[in-house]
């Protein structure tokens, strides 16, 4: 039984429940919005792969994503299981696998039994790079290819799948007669607009978007429509193509909650910090507030090796006015492919970027552990602060540079410590 009929029949089975568990949700309030499509549970139903169920939706708690995978520059599955095993001891809730390098099958299923996080790909990087290999360009590939890339993702086990079904052809005309700055930044999007260009043709995901509901309603895979003409540059914000896609990925989305497929909707991208609002709450009207999956989203295009906080201060404010789930930048983001450290520091961006918009959100509890470690601040408890640290290991590592753990100050106030000084007083 898939998720969405389940919650229609008031079910709870062990994916929701699971999913439930720690949610500032009552169990009437989660089933009702399963079932209208504000809130989505990405797991395969046919994968017999333990996992650690996650919910997406903007009355939950903001959830982070982490992109891992090879390109054909650099393709070390060794690696690759480093980055998904740091991605999982950092605390991302979802792990998506990019692979365009080596055998993309043998890494998928690397990342599959590396780490307990629901899984998503982007298969049609799987049918370029096949058709690549044998008939060296991605151009010739055939309609076939598309949903066979497609259904062999889902028979291996990925939760979620990335599709650019909002690039057809009056999509890719506006983008003709509307000129950008950088074009399409989208890896997918690129491939998906240069295919129907060379051939002649409309985007076999769009097309044929029946087949398409019909493969994840099979397996329960929930459909992440993907932004192709997302924004790779704050130039080219919030214009008609990023907009026209939009509208399009809204009527797909719809269509496929009808038919009993969980669906979210993938954002920009680069936007400057006043059109953050604008874009979200547009998404929110046209899309009946399907979840919003975004990157970053990131608000200066200078930041090269510091875009993992460029990312965190959009995903912030974008998860405060209904983004959903935050995909996040590391520090090489435009720079080069990351590795396990950039992979690290990146989930932390915007594993605190989520927390600060849990905060303003007012979810239930979600300041809890802010005044547990301030409490402890005031007491100058160093143990119980590390405690309640959001990545433990760094302060410690930080604190333990210049004094023993044993000492009460520290190197920013020595004697003259603010809350020492005033502890006196009242």
């Amino acid at each position: 039984m898939n998720t969405i009929t389940a919650a229609k029949k008031g079910i709870m089975n062990n994916v929701i429940k699971t999913a439930l568990s720690g949610e500032p949700l009552g169990k009437e309030r989660f089933f009702s919005e399963i079932t209208e499509g504000k809130i989505v549970i990405p797991k395969n139903k046919l994968s017999d792969r333990k996992i650690d169920v996650k919910a997406v939706g903007r009355s939950l708690t903001v959830k982070v994503n982490a992109n891992i995978g090879t390109s054909p520059e650099l393709c070390d599955i060794a690696l690759e299981k480093r980055k998904a095993k740091a991605a999982h001891s950092a605390g991302a809730d979802f792990i998506m696998d990019l692979s365009t390098g080596g055998n993309l099958k043998k890494i998928r299923k690397t990342v599959l039994d590396a780490v307990p996080l629901p899984l998503g790909t982007v298969p049609i990087y799987d049918a370029a790079v096949d058709s690549i290999k044998s008939k060296r360009t991605f151009l010739k590939m055939e309609a076939e290819d598309f949903f066979r890339a497609l259904e062999s993702h889902a028979e291996d086990g990925v939760d979620f799948v990335t599709l650019h079904c909002g690039i057809n052809s009056e999509t890719l005309n506006t983008l003709k007669e509307n000129r950008r700055l950088m074009g399409i930044v989208s890896r997918g999007g690129s491939i998906t607009a240069k295919w129907m260009d060379y051939n002649g043709t409309e985007n076999p995901y769009y097309k044929d978007f029946e087949r398409v509901i019909e493969i994840a309603r099979k397996y329960d895979i929930t459909l992440s429509l993907g932004d192709g003409m997302r924004p790779g540059c704050i130039a080219d914000a919030t214009d008609s193509s990023q907009v026209h896609e939009l509208m399009v990925l809204a009527k797909l989305g719809k269509y496929a909650h009808e038919n009993g497929v969980q669906v979210m909707i993938e954002g920009p991208g680069h936007i400057p910090l006043d059109e953050i609002e604008t874009n979200i709450r547009l998404q929110r009207a046209v899309c009946d507030d399907m979840p919003f999956y975004v990157l970053g989203p990131l608000v200066t295009d200078i930041a090269a090796g510091y875009d993992h906080i460029t990312g965190a201060i959009g995903g912030a404010l974008a998860a405060w006015h209904g983004a959903s789930l935050l995909c996040y930048v590391t520090p090489s983001e435009h720079l080069r492919l990351p590795d396990e450290h950039d992979v690290r520091e990146g989930v932390f961006a915007s594993r605190i970027a989520a927390h600060a918009a849990d905060i303003a959100k007012g979810l239930p509890g979600s300041r809890e552990k802010d005044d547990k470690i301030s409490l402890y601040r005031k007491k100058r408890d160093w143990a119980m602060q590390f405690n309640y640290s959001l990545d433990r290991k760094k302060a410690e590592k930080m604190r333990k540079k210049d004094f023993s753990i044993k000492q009460k100050s520290c190197t920013m106030c020595g004697k003259l410590c603010s809350m020492k000084e005033i502890d006196e007083v009242i």
